[in-house]
């Protein structure tokens, strides 16, 4: 019952917050979007990002692996800036710079004063999950931001008992839900938390189930999608689970650390006793005990380290304000924790930014590997050029370019028309839904990268070696040395083979 008329429920009383300290953290995150700005073009496209580019021509309400706002924020940031890595990634910037803030918002929603609030949006700035996302546009690049504002309106419920802060949620998740489904893992760890930690009162009454029904307003247009093409993000999410599930078990906890940052762990530690020790924050125990709810969902599932990352900031921020109260007044300690800070974002940047050269990325590869994806693309399209040129002309009109997976693929649309490639065809991801070759086209097949897939090249003649990618920095990533056959034909029909040459992971 709200005592108040206004959907508040009275368990809560809200205190006087600090005024946010809007000069320091917006300095920090425009110093993190300059940094940023300053590297976005050194390397090239990531293999995800080729598959955005290529997806947000094919704009749809959902995609097999994926909803579609990342897409659509490739077309627009592309469309504004210049279908460039540059172009491409003002997007994740912005994204990055403004989950910062959030992170702010969070510490101070949890009692941070000035100081504390500027260590949480320096905490976020120097972890290594802001840092990579910032730079690379991905699902997750949206998700980091989302959650962070997710948790931020969720302490604000919290704090306050205002039940009518659902309506907030609602449509934030519905958002959230358009560019991915782990959302729902967030919601399905603090719906119990809040109930099993004494919060009841916030999930009574009519807000939750308007905030509910919000969101999946919000999101009915690709949940629709998916249910007419019968849900396959959940084919998908087996693939994920059953081919990398025992992996991503076993290095959960370890990469936990590093996307934070090692530097950051007694921070978060602090944080996470405060949420569950503390008489002054026990409202907030929900964000701490769903955390971990979180964490056990995504290892019961076999998901990915990165999906449980966007609470771990929260947790960190809560731990800010008494390490400013220890260190600050302090000056050595003041001076320690500065160093240690700009010792971690450096290391960080070094390992998730290009700031290397590209030939010495094997020196961070071992430890984040998506740099070395960022090499070689155009390389595999002149490969594949030199494959292209070996076709006779009389026979170009009904030959066709597949290649293997989508990195690839998304490779050849973008930078094939340099060397007169044709739109290519894969059966990898949605590429599989924008159409297999026609039947007519029984000519000769340049296939690229068949090596993971032994079953493609199985639905050829004659296939040869033509040509091999060499990215000309004698980096070893995954499409260095991958070969490009020159096949006779295929041995059926396309839109008999097309079913079997499709894959989803």
């Amino acid at each position: 019952m709200d005592i108040r008329g206004d959907g508040s429920t009275g368990a809560s009383t809200p205190v006087a917050l600090s005024r946010l300290a809007w000069q320091p953290v917006l300095a920090v995150a425009a110093g993190v979007a300059a940094l940023q700005a300053v590297l976005l073009g050194r390397y090239g496209f990531h293999r995800d990002e080729l598959y955005f580019l290529a997806a947000g021509h094919h704009l749809a309400w959902g995609y097999v692996d994926q909803p579609p706002l990342t897409p659509l924020l490739a077309r627009w940031s592309t469309a504004l800036f210049g279908e460039s890595p540059a172009g491409l990634r003002v997007v994740a910037v912005l994204l990055g710079a403004a989950t910062i803030v959030l992170t702010a918002l969070a510490a101070r929603e949890l009692g941070a004063r000035r100081g504390g609030q500027v260590l949480a949006a320096a905490g976020a700035t120097v972890s290594a999950m802001v840092l990579a996302l910032g730079h690379m546009l991905s699902t997750a690049s949206f998700d980091l931001f989302a959650w962070t504002g997710i948790g931020v309106l969720v302490l604000r419920l919290l704090r306050t008992g205002d039940r009518r802060w659902w309506v907030a949620i609602g449509a934030a998740v519905g958002v959230a839900l358009l560019n991915k489904d782990l959302v729902l893992l967030l919601a399905a760890a603090l719906l119990p938390a809040a109930w099993f930690t004494g919060n009841r009162q916030v999930l009574r009454g009519r807000w939750l189930p308007v905030g509910a029904l919000l969101a999946v307003l919000v999101a009915a247009p690709n949940l629709y999608w998916q249910a007419r093409h019968g849900w396959p993000q959940l084919t998908v999410a087996s693939g994920i689970s059953g081919q990398d599930g025992l992996a991503d078990r076993l290095t959960f906890v370890p990469m936990q650390l590093l996307y934070l940052s090692p530097v950051l762990v007694p921070v978060w530690l602090g944080g996470l006793r405060r949420l569950r020790q503390e008489p002054e924050l026990r409202w907030a125990r929900p964000l701490a005990d769903g955390y971990l709810g979180l964490c056990a969902l995504v290892l019961l599932l076999g998901g990915k380290p990165y999906y449980a990352l966007p609470p771990l900031l929260l947790v960190m921020a809560a731990g800010c304000q008494p390490v400013v109260d220890r260190m600050w007044p302090v000056a050595r300690s003041r001076a320690r924790l500065v160093g240690v800070l700009a010792l971690a974002v450096a290391l960080n940047a070094v390992i998730t930014l290009p700031v290397l050269p590209a030939r010495q990325l094997p020196l961070v590869a071992w430890v984040y590997k998506e740099s070395a994806e960022q090499v070689g693309w155009p390389e595999l399209a002149a490969a594949a050029g030199a494959g292209w040129a070996l076709v006779p002309a009389e026979q170009r009109g009904h030959a066709v370019v597949f290649a293997a997976d989508y990195g690839e693929a998304g490779a050849l649309a973008r930078f094939g028309g340099d060397y007169g490639l044709p739109a290519p065809h894969s059966g990898h991801m949605s590429f599989a839904d924008w159409g297999p070759p026609p039947d007519s086209s029984t000519g000769p097949v340049l296939l690229i990268h068949p090596a993971p897939y032994p079953q493609v090249e199985r639905a050829f003649t004659g296939c040869r070696e033509v040509a091999r990618v060499d990215n000309g920095r004698g980096l070893a990533n995954e499409e260095q040395h991958a070969p490009v056959l020159l096949c006779d034909g295929p041995v059926r029909p396309w839109s008999q083979l097309w079913p079997q040459l499709r894959h989803f992971y």
